[in-house]
């Protein structure tokens, strides 16, 4: 026994070690983790939506160019030497030009989706079918005089003539880039991209079976060839027309305005800048064309 006067000695033992913080730490890692793949699910499934479809209308319509190649090799080599050449280097020299233009939509349309201003996407879908109608006729030129241009850079005379005939019946489809590159830009910046891969679907399939008909149907050789692309390219500029104008953008398209005629000096200015980054790599593409 102690006496009253003593003073009680302070317990040595070693208390036990309390697992309930470390299970809830360990709970929280797990809860953050699986937030997190959540989280990059659901971000991943919106970037898909946008640009599976994107990518899958670059692939159709690159497969159309790959058929009508295909159809001209069988009519003999210099029919595939000559589509090849007017494909790669006269439509590819301007179609990345284009291109590169009508790229400036993007950031035009997205600030004016994201500031609510919904009307003015379809002011920008009308000058940059302006611009870039215009921009169709400043290029003619290399088209109807692609058979010079071609014999210049040292191309045989016969591929040359070739060429600059399949060259002149690509002036359709050089003016159905102006309609259909910004209509894809207009569309894809409302996440409306669902309507872009359906109509390349049925493009393509229109492609296979009028590349057939024209080139053996019809047996109109090398021009039948090259008017088949030109027919299928204009099927997905005019479906997505006919879907903007006729009801399928009514938030962003209110009709044609004469208010897309007022701007259009800085309106180029965007379009050229953008586009002339795309001309580079067409101009290094052509290259790598013409050499081999």
């Amino acid at each position: 026994m102690q006496s009253a006067g003593s003073v009680e000695e302070p317990s040595t033992a070693v208390p036990l070690l309390d697992d309930s913080s470390s299970t809830s730490k360990h709970e929280e890692d797990d809860h953050l983790d699986k937030k997190l793949s959540q989280k990059v699910w659901i971000e991943s499934k919106k970037l898909w939506h946008v640009v599976g479809p994107a990518i899958f209308n670059r692939v159709a319509t690159y497969s159309m160019l790959v058929i009508t190649q295909a159809f001209a090799g069988h009519l003999g080599d210099l029919e595939l030497a000559a589509m090849s050449v007017a494909s790669n280097i006269v439509l590819g020299f301007n179609l990345g030009l284009l291109l590169g233009m009508a790229s400036a939509l993007e950031t035009l349309c997205g600030q004016a989706y994201g500031a609510k201003q919904y009307h003015m996407l379809g002011v920008y879908l009308q000058r940059s079918w302006i611009v870039l109608f215009l921009c169709c006729i400043l290029l003619l030129p290399l088209y109807i005089f692609a058979t010079p241009i071609l014999k210049l850079l040292g191309q045989p005379t016969d591929m040359a003539e070739l060429s600059g005939f399949v060259s002149l019946c690509f002036i359709p489809l050089h003016f159905c880039f102006a309609i259909q590159f910004p209509l894809q830009r207009f569309l894809q910046s409302q996440l409306k991209t669902a309507v872009i891969a359906w109509v390349s679907v049925g493009a393509l399939v229109v492609h296979v079976v009028v590349s057939w008909l024209f080139v053996y149907g019809f047996e109109l050789g090398l021009v039948g060839a090259a008017l088949t692309i030109t027919f299928s390219w204009w099927i997905i500029a005019v479906a997505l027309f006919c879907y903007t104008v006729f009801g399928g953008c009514p938030l962003t398209w209110a009709g044609f305005s004469m208010e897309a005629f007022s701007g259009l000096w800085e309106f180029v200015k965007l379009s050229a800048s953008s586009g002339v980054m795309l001309w580079y790599l067409s101009l290094f593409l052509s290259r790598v064309v013409f050499v081999s």
